[in-house]
């Protein structure tokens, strides 16, 4: 739980994502359902004398721990200067549209509030260090909308099993929403209240991923990934989460997500794959 650890910066995964238009400065404009998922990376102080930001974790080798590194220039914002020091564990794949750098960075922003008892910067500031970090400031399921600005957030949701994917090759979010092509799409319906994973699946059949048909052309292996997911057994949906290249199935049951998580990693030894429920974090 956020409230009782702030530091767990929890995948995001968007279940499903319409781009309805773009503003004068080149700004996309979304609508889109998130989600938090109870795996992630975690952001905690380190020991006084430590380096600004100690990278650790299976993901960690993809990262560098420079001045620009998010994680850090979340800390400066909230400490109005010089921050405390921080370890990041870094578990969830880079560039794969998870939020896994926005995750952090919000984490690195509660984390840093707690030690200092230094209010949160402006929403305008948090809205500075990216699109996703204002959504994932309280990890809860939402309705996001605008540039990311927009955080509307939707209740508790059923407990929703799901297998979430990545084919371990970073895809720039930028490049896909250059790549985008044809008309801007309408806002998806207005979220109903559902009873469990399978009346979300069904509901989300009428929604899409716009980036989706981008991601594609740039990276085959997005379609690799999503058919896999969907040819699992029990399978209620595959689609594309973000701007990719991570995608998700959603499952009927918890053994259904273990048996399909376990079986999708021995099919394809070099992905990343979990097994995980969907929520608030």
């Amino acid at each position: 739980m956020i409230a009782a650890d702030p530091g767990f910066a929890p995948a995001k995964v968007n279940l499903c994502l319409h781009v309805t238009g773009r503003r004068a400065d080149g700004y996309h404009l979304l609508d889109s359902l998130v989600v938090f998922a109870d795996t992630g990376d975690r952001v905690a102080l380190a020991g006084a004398g430590a380096a600004p930001l100690t990278l650790r974790g299976p993901e960690a080798r993809a990262l560098g721990a420079d001045g620009d590194n998010l994680v850090l220039r979340a800390a400066r914002l909230v400490a109005g200067g010089a921050a405390p020091p921080l370890v990041l564990t870094k578990r969830l794949p880079v560039a794969s549209g998870i939020g896994g750098g926005s995750s952090d960075a919000a984490a690195a922003l509660r984390v840093v509030a707690a030690a200092t008892g230094r209010p949160m910067p402006d929403a305008a500031a948090i809205l500075g260090l990216g699109a996703d970090v204002p959504v994932c400031l309280d990890a809860r399921p939402a309705r996001m909308s605008g540039i990311g600005e927009g955080v509307v957030p939707l209740g508790p949701l059923p407990t929703v099993w799901a297998v979430l994917a990545n084919p371990r090759r970073p895809l720039a979010t930028a490049a896909v929403f250059g790549a985008r092509q044809g008309d801007f799409g309408a806002p998806m319906p207005d979220p109903p209240r559902w009873r469990d994973g399978t009346e979300l699946a069904r509901w989300l059949g009428a929604t899409r991923n716009d980036l989706e048909p981008a991601a594609r052309a740039l990276m085959p292996e997005v379609g690799a990934l999503i058919a896999a997911l969907g040819a699992l057994h029990g399978a209620l949906i595959a689609r594309m989460s973000g701007s990719g290249a991570s995608a998700f199935a959603i499952m009927p049951t918890r053994a259904a997500a273990r048996e399909g998580a376990a079986r999708l990693a021995r099919a394809h030894p070099g992905w990343w794959v979990r097994a995980c429920s969907l929520g608030g974090a």
